[in-house]
């Protein structure tokens, strides 16, 4: 399993897609919009009539938190507004905690008022997954976590309907009598989307209630979610048009663009992250635990700034693709450096630690850089 963030946009549109088959959720005012530079507002407007109905929400859609805290979350606005909250900020760089980058894309979704907000998040791990349910939502949750949150393991194989009646009502114990049904409709629903789409997470902080024909609907406000990228073979419909950002802060090179799609074409893992183009110690390493081990040896031994690649090749992937793997690997690492001089010395490690077979390549003679 490899997990990938999702922007906020198309994880709310890949719930709203699946939820009538899957939940007793109607999710009816879900309506994520993304917005970026190129943006023909003019368009929009003829394509999404209701914006101009409804008042507004807009913030950025790049994979981070405390967005609030940062002056960029508009609410209650109308289009004009949203527009012009946008454009004074779209590719603008910030830096958000320890990381700088360039805001590109926004979400605009309609402005939700309400009086109650819960937190919800799922999480998947190797045996069981993990609900954690607070009555309590919003930017402040992490502080004092233990005493507003409750959760609940899942073996893998059952459902949130299988735990035991002491564990559902410690689980919804205190929730209003009159959201309880909605409360109860709303874990369940995230959760059967959650196996059947195979995410690896979601949180909504929060989720909300909305009334609509004298019952309350939940309603998830705030989502970030990731997903499981080597199932995107069985998913393709579910998840209809989606992609893979970069990470805020972090533009993939045209090497690890072609690493990620070799790895999106099979069900084998090939990773690759260029710590420094000019690094003089590379790893070629077969096996997730071992490329670790590799990689934080030669940090702990005083070379970590001469590290030029993290990275790895398991899951048995065949000839072709290790060769391409091994290929782009080495065309970096023996490239002219940007003064036109070839690297000296550079050093490479070939090695791993194998489980299922997976070639750990033998050079039958030393091997030479130019």
């Amino acid at each position: 399993m490899a997990k990938k963030k999702i922007r906020e946009c198309d994880g709310k549109r890949i719930l709203k897609a699946n939820a009538a088959r899957l939940t007793k959720m109607k999710l009816e005012q879900l309506r994520p919009v993304m917005v970026t530079a190129e943006t023909d507002w003019k368009k929009l407007r003829q394509q999404e009539p209701w914006m101009l109905e409804t008042k507004l929400v807009a913030k950025p859609d790049m994979m981070f938190g405390k967005r609030g805290k940062h002056d960029l979350v508009l609410l209650n606005a109308t289009l004009d507004e949203v527009k012009t909250f946008v454009q004074e900020r779209v590719g603008k760089v910030m830096t958000i905690g320890a990381v700088t980058g360039t805001i590109t894309h926004f979400l605009v979704e309609p402005f939700i008022p309400h009086d109650v907000e819960y937190y919800f998040s799922i999480v998947s791990e190797r045996e069981s997954t993990h609900i954690y349910f607070s009555l309590e939502g919003g930017i402040d949750i992490e502080s004092g976590w233990e005493d507003k949150v409750r959760s609940v393991s899942i073996p893998v194989g059952q459902t949130l309907n299988d735990i035991s009646e002491e564990e559902k009502a410690a689980l919804y114990n205190g929730v209003a009598p009159e959201l309880l049904d909605a409360t109860q409709r709303y874990l369940s629903g995230m959760f059967a989307i959650f196996e059947d789409l195979d995410f690896v997470s979601i949180e909504t902080n929060p989720f909300v209630f909305v009334k609509e024909n004298d019952s309350w609907e939940p309603l998830p406000l705030d989502l970030c979610a990731e997903l499981d990228d080597t199932a995107r073979f069985k998913n393709t419909k579910k998840w209809g048009d989606l992609q893979f950002p970069d990470v805020f802060g972090h533009l993939l090179t045209p090497e690890e663009r072609f690493v990620e799609e070799l790895d999106a074409s099979t069900g084998a893992s090939l990773k690759l992250t260029i710590l420094n183009p000019e690094g003089l110690i590379w790893n070629l390493v077969a096996g997730g635990g071992a490329s670790v081990i590799f990689a934080d040896t030669v940090a702990d031994l005083g070379y970590g700034k001469l590290l030029g690649n993290y990275g790895e090749y398991s899951g048995a992937p065949n000839s072709e693709q290790t060769y391409h793997y091994t290929k782009t690997l080495l065309d970096v690492a023996t490239r002219p450096r940007a003064n036109g001089e070839f690297p000296p010395a550079t050093v490479l490690l070939i090695g791993g630690g194998i489980a299922n077979f997976t070639d750990v390549l033998r050079p039958s003679r030393e091997l030479y850089m130019p």
